[in-house]
């Protein structure tokens, strides 16, 4: 394969079919790595209001660092993986906290920082710099995998290394940004996961060796999945309307908790929560009650939630959990199971 044809051809798909995005407009280092954080696992589509409102709010590294974790996690409300979340935050600290500002410059640095991984620091180090180093998200990966007919599951150790050796002797190393930016889209819109007629009108087509070989359908190979996980969740939404006080104003007071499990959703408010292995067998009760049901997935877990609604004279006293009043319930970054039950139920 001809890496200078191969280059001439990608470039022109590119400058005819790339979309225009804001973190394409710039050379910022804060910029492209809150865009890359962002779209980690998420579609572009979702991510875009969710770096415009960062941008927005948080302009530079000063201001995120300065920033309280619940207000990130506020902002990051409905993107899922909060994880992500969290390191960009402790990321922003560090930066500041080492005078790194207003980005670090050197790869070495940058992938040191919480949630940034060796293909994340490349991308942002090419992006923003220029710099010679390979970008490698799912995108890239499916690209690669077709144009040399890769067999091997690209998420195990041995298949990582296969990848990078490949990606290394694809990359430009006289313009990585544009070569970066270039397969990342064209794995977004040309070389998509469902071809169609797609490899019929690829520009590569005549490089790609799954295509002389009839199996781009199949490729890029996946390691298997780990089995998904059942888990029961019942949702008690206590709701208690108040007379003004010295204390409080009159209306509905309702019952929250932060998750401090190590576990899905930390550091996100829910409705105080029972938890089961097994699926509830329903009493009496749980029948009055008629709770609002939902099925939720994880990437590697099914959650069978229900919300309960209780209204009461007084809030019960549940360890763990605060009072607030409802009209301020969004105010706290919330799961987005719980902000589709709220929706469900009209309190929200």
């Amino acid at each position: 394969m001809s890496n200078s044809l191969l280059y001439s051809h990608l470039y022109d798909w590119y400058a005819s079919n790339h979309r225009i995005l804001p973190w394409r407009e710039t050379e910022d280092g804060y910029a492209i790595w809150l865009s890359e954080i962002i779209l980690q696992q998420t579609r572009v589509a979702q991510g875009l209001d969710y770096y415009l409102r960062f941008i927005a709010r948080w302009p530079d590294v000063q201001a995120l660092a300065a920033a309280e974790e619940a207000e990130v996690l506020r902002e990051w409300q409905g993107l899922g993986y909060y994880s992500r979340a969290r390191n960009l935050h402790k990321a922003a600290q560090l930066i500041v906290a080492r005078g790194w500002t207003p980005f670090p410059t050197r790869f070495e640095d940058i992938r040191e920082l919480p949630g940034v991984g060796d293909y994340t620091a490349g991308a942002i180090a090419s992006f923003a710099f220029n710099q010679a180093y390979p970008a490698m998200d799912g995108n890239v990966y499916r690209v690669v995998a077709r144009l040399f007919d890769i067999d091997e599951a690209f998420d195990t150790t041995s298949g990582k290394k296969l990848f990078r050796k490949q990606i290394e002797l694809l990359l430009d190393r006289q313009n990585p940004r544009l070569f970066n930016s270039a397969i990342m889209e064209f794995g977004a819109l040309q070389c998509t996961p469902v071809l169609g007629d797609n490899c019929l009108s690829c520009p590569l087509q005549a490089q790609c060796k799954a295509f002389a070989h009839g199996t781009a359908d199949l490729l890029p190979i996946r390691k298997p999945r780990p089995k998904v996980r059942d888990r029961w969740l019942d949702y008690h939404i206590y709701l208690s309307e108040k007379a003004e006080s010295d204390n409080q104003p009159a209306g509905i007071y309702t019952l929250i908790r932060r998750r401090e499990e190590k576990d899905i959703w930390f550091h996100l408010y829910e409705f105080p929560c029972e938890e089961s292995n097994e699926a509830p067998i329903d009493g009496k009760r749980h029948r009055e009650l008629s709770p609002i049901v939902f099925t939720h997935t994880l990437s590697h877990q099914r959650l069978h939630a229900r919300f309960f609604i209780h209204k009461v004279t007084e809030l019960p006293s549940i360890e763990g959990s605060i009072v607030i009043p409802l009209a301020e319930l969004d105010e706290y970054a919330l799961s987005r199971l719980t902000l589709r039950a709220l929706s469900a139920i009209h309190l929200i």
